[in-house]
């Protein structure tokens, strides 16, 4: 698109990828697309409802159509509606239903005969148009039918999707553009909870018994997954183990399987190890918010200030700074000297935030540094090695979570827009800062730009209170952890919060109504609101009592970005509230956030209606009940992985299932080798009367059982308890 200020935003030209191209990259399509012509005639959207059937009597068949309804039709009028009729073509004679006016929910019950002749190859099109009194009609999409195979079904009824017009001659590809776009399909069928508990368990029993135990499993894993995948593997396999309760476990026996491993204490954790990558996600899954309230603040700042900062001489522009007295350009050394200071301001300010927030970070978070720090202790004892079990901390806390955020705020959800070119510089200036405060000031961190020299003297101070600050972190007892952790559980942590308006009626009539902004907070036990986000919180709507979340039509209040929660009051009666958000990425965030946490809701709606109750019918439909079940069906579909989402157990589980099938034929050759150089070990064992149990075979039975379940239990077998998950990544 091409953004215009005051009109209305211009097409410069679309890339359309369908579900067959992306099916046919399964580790995603990447390249240059050309971008291609825009024509009305192929954007099409929507649902027409048809009843059709062969009339059999006296005299010739017929064929009888139904137009019923339509639902979700592109709007093409300047109003956001369109006045919608259907035109029936069958056998050279066209039908057309009335014209109605301002909807794209009209219902029309209107139904059309044509004489039929058997063995008939004509096709019967249904096509939908938007009527204009002055210029021509808008195509809205079409539905063509095989007559002969409506002969053998004798009826057929259902709502049909409407398909474009493809029969223009395009452009030439390439004379429009090109964007270049990574896209990956996943499509995962998840069974119910129960077929995943073998796996799971099993999974569990190996963390829980860590090294003491026979430890094939975890190890195997990390050494069968290449380092393409280790992210994801890393990613799903902490997800399982915290909805378990046993992060910390797993990440336990990561850290000793990686320190048995490390004789050089300089490269410990360095390397994109299973270890490295769980800890990441961990840190991104259980401590984003409290990343959130320690930088926060410090981000906002740089960019609020737009200062030019550089401290490397080769790269300092003396004329993007303009004059620091009367028409007297600053110099060089007054351009290092001033970015010095505001780098030492912001780097001063980012670790005194750092030192105060101890008491702010998880439980769980803290409770895994502890044991972080106490393993490398353990391992690297003498004196020598002092600030071995620091630097083990920090290379995560620091190294992967708190600079990569300094350096990307938007990748951390810490801003809403990538920086510019010189906040940018700023900020990967700071990221470098804390990096060397994190690599306690070595020498070696030194050496690499020695002219980041002038923060030196805030790099060794900020050495003092990251150690100060870690000492007091891991100093943690069990005891305390379970009753902060019990403290934090009754304290219900917001998933999504932010500036929304409210809609607010002050008479009858469109222009008696209006938003009020107001601060919204969604828990887990409710949508609340606040003046602002410091004021009080009021309840609004119970989380349990939310019914459907979903879009409004633009028309409805002449404004876009609108969304309707229904609910039930404390009396059980239904109410709808209206709230408007600021651009349509925030919009569907906050429908995402709301239909994943009241997934579980009981009496959640199939239908509603997108328009609003005015005067005497509904703005959509035009239906004049106004407890009429609704006109388009409730949408489920959610933003996935971002950093608040729920657990969802059955999916990690079966996406570790999906993996561990893909590497199954290399943990099956590791057992032979390990079968081989046991076999001396496993007679003794067996003449002893002990027979342990294998890991990696009863994995290759778990694997096998879950084979079977999917193979058994399509998608389509058990609509109420499989679920299916599409996902699409640009």
């Amino acid at each position: 698109m091409d953004e215009d200020a005051l009109s209305r935003d211009d097409v410069i030209g679309k890339v359309c990828l369908t579900r067959d191209t992306l099916a046919a990259h399964p580790k995603g399509f990447s390249g240059w697309a050309h971008l291609t012509e825009v024509d009305p005639d192929e954007e099409v959207q929507g649902e027409i409802h048809l009843r059709l059937e062969v009339v059999r009597g006296p005299g010739p068949c017929r064929l009888r159509c139904s137009v019923l309804e339509a639902r979700d039709l592109a709007p093409k009028d300047r109003n956001g509606a369109s006045d919608p009729f259907v035109r029936v073509r069958y056998n050279g004679r066209t039908q057309e239903t009335s014209i109605v006016k301002k909807s794209c929910y009209p219902r029309w019950n209107e139904t059309f005969e044509f004489e039929l002749e058997e063995g008939a190859a004509e096709a019967l099109c249904v096509e939908a148009w938007d009527w204009d009194l002055v210029s021509r009609n808008d195509f809205l999409g079409k539905v063509v039918f095989n007559v002969q195979r409506l002969w053998a079904a004798q009826q057929e009824e259902g709502w049909f999707r409407l398909q474009p017009d493809q029969s223009k001659s395009r452009r030439g590809e390439g004379s429009l553009g090109s964007l270049q776009l990574e896209v990956r399909l996943w499509d995962e069928t998840v069974l119910p909870s129960g077929c995943y508990q073998p796996l799971v368990q099993l999974l569990c029993h190996e963390v829980k018994l860590g090294t003491q135990g026979p430890g094939q499993l975890i190890p195997l894993i990390e050494e069968t997954t290449s380092t393409e995948c280790r992210q994801d593997v890393a990613t799903n396999l902490l997800k399982l183990f915290l909805g378990q309760g046993l992060a910390k476990d797993f990440l336990d026996l990561l850290f000793q399987l990686e320190l048995g491993r490390t004789s050089e204490a300089n490269t410990l954790f360095r390397s994109n190890s299973l270890a490295s990558k769980s800890m990441e996600s961990f840190l991104k899954v259980a401590g984003m918010r409290y990343l959130h309230g320690v930088l926060g603040p410090i981000i906002d700042r740089v960019f609020e200030e737009k200062k030019y900062v550089e401290l490397d001489p080769s790269r300092v522009e003396v004329k993007d700074v303009g004059c620091s007295g009367l028409h007297r350009p600053q110099t060089e050394a007054e351009v290092l000297e001033q970015s010095a200071q505001t780098l030492r301001v912001h780097l001063g300010a980012l670790l005194s935030a750092l030192s105060r927030s101890v008491r702010a970070c998880p439980a769980v978070v803290r409770a895994t540094f502890r044991q972080l720090f106490l393993r490398v202790r353990e391992r690297f004892p003498s004196a020598q090695h002092e600030n071995v079990p620091f630097i083990a901390v920090t290379s995560f806390l620091c190294l992967r979570f708190v600079s990569p955020a300094v350096m990307a705020p938007k990748l951390f959800h810490l801003r809403e827009r990538h920086a510019d070119a010189r906040t940018s510089r700023t900020l990967l200036l700071l990221a470098k800062a804390v990096q060397n405060v994190g690599n306690m000031d070595t020498p070696a961190s030194r050496a690499k730009e020695a002219w980041m020299e002038p923060l030196q003297p805030t790099v060794r101070q900020g050495v003092a209170q990251l150690k100060d600050f870690i000492t007091k972190l891991v100093d943690i007892e069990e005891k305390e952890e379970l009753d902060l952790q019990r403290a934090l559980s009754l304290q219900a942590p917001p998933v999504k919060e932010g500036p929304l308006f409210i809609h607010r009626t002050k008479g009858k009539g469109p222009l008696m109504s209006s938003f009020k902004k107001l601060h919204f907070s969604l828990t887990t036990e409710a949508l609340s609101f606040a003046k602002t986000p410091n004021s009080k919180k009021s309840a609004l709507i119970k989380l349990a009592n939310i019914r459907a979340a979903e879009k409004v039509e633009e028309k409805s209040f002449g404004s876009s970005h609108v969304m309707q929660v229904i609910y039930e009051d404390d009396a059980g009666k239904p109410q709808t509230i209206y709230l408007q958000c600021k651009c349509v990425n925030e919009l569907n965030q906050w429908l995402s956030a709301l239909r994943k946490m009241s997934i579980s809701n009981p009496g959640l709606l199939g239908s509603y209606h997108p328009g609003i109750f005015r005067g005497d019918k509904w703005s959509c439909c035009h239906q004049k009940d106004k407890s009429d079940l609704g006109c388009d069906k409730t949408r489920s579909r959610v933003t996935l992985q971002e950093w608040n989402d729920p657990l969802d157990h059955d999916l990690e589980a079966q996406l570790i299932y999906r993996h561990l099938l893909g590497v199954e034929a290399t943990l099956r050759e590791k057992q032979r080798e390990l079968s081989a150089a046991g076999t001396e070990a496993g007679s003794a064992l067996r003449g002893s009367g002990e027979a342990p149990k294998d890991p990696l075979a009863q994995l290759f039975q778990v694997l096998q059982d879950l084979r079977e379940a999917h193979r058994s239990s399509p998608a389509s077998a058990l609509p109420s308890e499989t679920n299916r998950l599409l996902e699409l990544q640009t």
